[in-house]
């Protein structure tokens, strides 16, 4: 990959709003043809790929693509958009503990700008679960820095929502 193939996957996705629901097909098209100028075995082509599926609402498309990125060896900041964006695509096609699975060891990763969108797909995939307690102490705890007061008490009540007695 290059900067100018990067660039241009970049200005494809931020054209992506130009592409109305019934043009989904152009758009995976355009990246299609990103895809093709990379090598056979590049794990950011099935990565892409399942993006724009995801993106034009085939969670189903996604999911398979996704895998084959992350087995193909994606990592680093792709790897861990790669994670999120399965865990949110499982969960649509009714597998949400696999993306719990998927995500859990993600909250002791490094972290990054990521890290909130780690908790709020893993929010989610809990809940789907019925398991909302956690989800939401998941949710406060991630919200509690950016807030301009109440960081400690809310990261308290967190706290509170999965461990009572703590």
């Amino acid at each position: 990959m290059t900067k100018d193939w990067e660039d241009r996957v970049a200005a494809a996705w931020a054209a992506f709003d130009d592409y109305p629901e019934e043009r989904a097909a152009d758009f995976r098209a355009v990246i299609d043809a990103l895809v093709a100028e990379l090598p056979d075995d590049s794990p950011v082509g099935p990565f892409e790929q399942a993006c724009a599926w995801d993106s034009t609402g085939r969670s189903d498309k996604a999911v398979p693509l996704y895998r084959e990125a992350l087995a193909r060896g994606l990592d680093g900041y792709r790897g861990r958009r790669a994670k999120i964006q399965l865990s949110s695509s499982l969960r649509n096609v009714g597998q949400p503990e696999e993306g719990v699975k998927l995500l859990t060891p993600e909250l002791d990763a490094p972290s990054d700008e990521l890290d909130d969108a780690v908790r709020a797909a893993l929010a989610l995939c809990l809940s789907s679960l019925g398991r909302d307690r956690e989800g939401l102490s998941l949710v406060l705890g991630a919200l509690a820095p950016h807030l301009p007061r109440y960081q400690r008490s809310m990261a308290n009540y967190a706290r509170a929502l999965v461990n009572p007695e703590g």
